[in-house]
């Protein structure tokens, strides 16, 4: 007995899904090729989780850690690790351990904000320069040569010293890493934006009337998110290495509050003799800027399709 037509069987209608998906194979968006080729970074990933690991601990070490950072424990000066303070004390009789958690989150703190106020001002000078050109780009390319030949680090020292309090030193030294890091983006910023700013779909914008800044932020921005998140990422760990640097200097975070810098420049002092105080803060320095580092490496080669280190999509 033959079989009704047009009714198939089960083996056939498999085999044809199988072919119709494999002749038609679904594409995978942008940002979805660029998370697989990310993840398929061993490096990239391993500085993601160190990175959270340490965000983790920052964020709930206060609550978990028997001694705050300000405290002090009579007795024991500069008293090496134990069961009662795990990475010892130190001169003033503070927990090791304490300190460089809390010095870890201002450092962080100072790294994100400083990173993203001076993306922000590099987009906002690099695509206004591009857009408007003439004599607004003349203006603000005049801003950025005279930003990148002053003597940032003398003027931030000075500032530090002459205008920071110990409650708001954290903030102004942030704001001040960010006023004198944003010149190189915004050139490449602006570069870019020259590029795209006779693209079709910015000609049409403007055709049909939409504002200088809504065409800027809705169609020339998000065409080079890809370079803008790569350099925000890479601006944290540069932060963070400014900040300590002036820290340890003694033009940074001011007592008593503390950062990894001041932490350093403590120990470095007693590095000899009591290593443990300087072992601590330094350590966490060199794996936190490793995992920013290798995180905004793995950005850099998820996003460029001509990079083969993320494999094939």
């Amino acid at each position: 007995m033959t079989e009704p037509m047009g009714i198939a069987t089960p083996v056939e209608t498999i085999d044809d899904l199988l072919a119709a998906e494999s002749a038609n194979p679904r594409r995978l968006g942008r940002w979805r090729l660029t998370l697989r080729r990310f993840t398929r970074n061993r490096m990239a990933l391993v500085g993601l989780i160190g990175i959270s690991i340490l965000l983790l601990i920052t964020i709930f070490g206060p609550w978990i850690l028997p001694w705050t950072y300000s405290q002090i424990d009579k007795g024991y000066f500069l008293k090496p690790p134990s069961a009662r303070h795990w990475l010892g004390t130190t001169q003033a009789g503070r927990d090791v351990l304490a300190m460089t958690v809390h010095g870890m989150s201002r450092s962080l703190v100072i790294g994100f904000v400083a990173a993203i106020i001076q993306t922000t001002i590099a987009c906002a000078m690099g695509a206004t320069a591009a857009y408007f050109g003439k004599l607004t780009e003349r203006a603000i390319m005049w801003v950025i040569d005279l930003v990148q030949i002053v003597p940032a680090f003398l003027i931030v020292a000075v500032l530090m010293k002459g205008h920071s309090t110990p409650k708001n030193s954290w903030i102004m030294l942030a704001f001040l890493l960010a006023i004198f890091g944003w010149v190189m983006t915004a050139r490449v910023v602006r570069s870019l934006t020259m590029a795209l700013k006779h693209r079709e779909y910015v000609l049409a914008a403007r055709y049909i009337g939409l504002p200088a800044y809504k065409i800027i932020i809705r169609h020339i921005l998000p065409n080079i998110s890809s370079l803008l998140i790569i350099d925000l990422t890479l601006n944290i760990g540069y932060a963070i290495l400014g900040e300590t640097g002036l820290s340890f200097l003694g033009f940074g975070i001011l007592a008593p509050d503390t950062s990894l810098g001041t932490l350093i420049a403590e120990g470095s002092q007693l590095a000899t003799s009591y290593p443990w105080i300087f072992l601590a803060p330094a350590t966490i320095l060199v794996i936190l800027v490793m995992c920013v580092n290798a995180v905004g490496d793995g950005l850099r080669d998820a996003l460029d399709p001509n990079s083969l280190s993320g494999g094939r999509a």
